[in-house]
């Protein structure tokens, strides 16, 4: 059902062991998830299906990493979760490059619905998050924002509503 996608040590592999019952290994260096995870994801009287898919690379489209590899497993998905660490300094960019490798992949990626999800909020101060919340959304200048939660994937924190935003994506999809 729902695809996640970021670079290596976005924390997507954390965010997948907090939102489902998948134990994923999770460690402090890039490319710890090697192959995709899957875990359920309840929401009310609702399953989801979540895949952790490596992380992907500049030029993942092109071979290098892992990535190519794994992008047809986010071919099937409905939605995307575009998981970016919030501790880096540029969320714009890294965004841009993620969606760079999807688009050269092709696959129909970019035309899927997408929640971007900026985690690691608990590691940086509030008027720091508010100012990479207001640069990032300045980013995408008269482009359509996608919809954006911020959580701390480790800390627990924001995961209720980020359940309750995918559930209502999903649900729109229908």
């Amino acid at each position: 059902d729902v695809g996640l996608v970021g670079f290596p040590n976005a924390g997507k592999s954390t965010l997948l062991s907090a939102v489902t019952s998948a134990r994923p290994k999770i460690a402090n260096y890039p490319f710890t998830t090697l192959n995709p995870q899957l875990g359920v994801m309840y929401a009310h009287d609702r399953e989801f299906v979540l895949v952790d898919l490596p992380g992907l690379i500049e030029g993942a489209h092109t071979g290098v990493g892992l990535g190519d590899q794994f992008l047809g497993h986010a071919e099937r998905t409905k939605m995307i979760l575009h998981v970016i660490d919030g501790t880096e300094p540029d969320w714009g960019a890294r965004y841009q490059a993620i969606r760079h490798e999807m688009d050269s992949y092709g696959g129909g990626l970019l035309g899927k619905p997408e929640l971007v999800v900026i985690n690691k909020t608990d590691a940086i101060d509030a008027d720091e998050l508010t100012e990479k919340m207001a640069a990032f959304k300045k980013s995408f200048g008269r482009k359509k924002k996608p919809e954006i939660v911020t959580i701390s994937a480790a800390g627990r924190i924001g995961i209720a509503e980020l359940i309750l935003t995918i559930e209502k994506m999903f649900l729109g999809l229908k």
